[in-house]
């Protein structure tokens, strides 16, 4: 490949001393690698050339248009667009040739998925569940790499090159390590799972008896009047770990949003235990950790593609909206479908609750003295 002067081309600009001789560097084995020059222009301007060596050990040869992947695989071009929409992915014009052989095996995947009878919505649902999954687990990865491989004093074609080797070491064991995760999640789902002879007789409905608790964090809001917003990330992340920490099965958590922790389980003692220590773990980070509130409602809820819809849900987050801090507030369903003598309980009162048409008789829950 014939020598390229990268300085009278521009894209040593802005650089100098050792980002300069890192960059011209990283250009150089980047174009011998095979990367042209256009790209590697484009790669400059969009500040962006030190992702290159990891992009090509990701990224695949681009081969086919949307267009072209709609007619190979038969499936309906506006609903492969519609599944990326969901999927979180940009769509590409019909005739961008941005798409590989793994883009067209996937619509394939879809196309045998709608040949089995499984309906379109369905699988528009499924992909924005997986959509959402997967940049929450690509996120995690890439911050677990750059907070171990990030160094002090990097310039872009260390971490460039740092971040392809890791990527080239890690990447093929990521897709069986989640295929594994997802084999045994489903199995242990398909055990607590039991489809009664009612159910089988009226079709599966996806309803059923569950109790919901709500956890979130107190002051969260103003707290992040006064910290920055790493920080303040940092609370919302710890309040997850917290949670994944203290839960068992039949519990299940179903979802973090922002400030607050969702948890979901078919009996009511384990979710009310797991709300207790919950609001214990909070409290023992100390100060600099803000209390927990919790709330739990129970009743039929309506399970669709890993989340809860249904009145046990609604009431679950009103309750916990009106909980003190450092406190779990429970619905009298709650109360009464466990053991009592296993919890100390005080009467809250009779509540009114936006949304709810009754007022609803609460109850405080903590732990006995002796087993404190």
């Amino acid at each position: 490949m014939a020598d390229v002067d990268f300085a009278a081309e521009g894209l040593l600009k802005g650089t100098r001393g050792k980002a300069r001789a890192a960059r011209l560097e990283l250009l150089q084995q980047l174009h011998d690698a095979g990367v042209p020059l256009e790209e590697l222009k484009r790669a400059v301007a969009e500040e962006r050339l030190g992702l290159l060596p990891v992009e090509r050990v990701l990224a695949e040869e681009e081969r086919y248009t949307p267009q072209e992947i709609a007619e190979l695989s038969g499936v309906d071009y506006d609903f492969l667009a519609a599944q990326q929409r969901a999927l979180g992915l940009p769509v590409a014009d019909p005739d961008e040739r941005v798409y590989t052989e793994r883009d067209l095996e996937a619509a394939r995947t879809v196309k045998q998925f709608l040949d089995a009878g499984l309906p379109a919505d369905s699988l528009k649902e499924a992909a924005r569940v997986f959509g959402q999954s997967m940049a929450r687990v690509a996120e995690a990865v890439r911050g677990i790499v750059a907070e171990a491989f990030v160094q002090p004093g990097d310039t872009e074609r260390d971490l460039g090159l740092r971040q392809a080797e890791v990527a080239r070491q890690l990447a093929p064991s990521v897709g069986p390590m989640l295929e594994h995760l997802y084999s045994r999640h489903l199995l242990d789902q398909l055990r607590r799972e039991v489809i009664d002879r009612t159910q089988l007789m009226s079709g599966f409905t996806g309803m059923h008896e569950v109790t919901v608790c709500f956890a979130d964090l107190v002051g969260f809001t103003r707290l992040g009047e006064r910290v920055e917003p790493g920080e303040l990330g940092g609370v919302a992340e710890r309040l997850a770990a917290l949670a994944g920490d203290v839960i068992d099965p039949p519990v299940r958590m179903v979802k973090t949003i922002g400030d607050a922790a969702m948890l979901v389980s078919p009996e009511p003692a384990p979710a009310l235990d797991a709300a207790l220590d919950l609001v214990d773990a909070a409290d023992a980070e100390g100060e600099d950790f803000p209390q927990l509130r919790a709330g739990l409602a129970g009743g039929e809820a309506l399970n669709r593609y890993g989340d809860w819809y249904g009145s046990p849900v609604n009431l679950a987050s009103r309750v916990t909206g009106i909980a003190r801090p450092g406190s779990v507030l429970v619905s009298e369903l709650v109360r009464e479908a466990v053991d009592e003598d296993r919890y100390a309980w005080s009467f809250a009162g009779e509540k009114e609750l936006k949304g709810i048409k009754r007022p609803v008789p609460l109850f405080r829950v903590r732990r006995p003295p002796e087993a404190s």
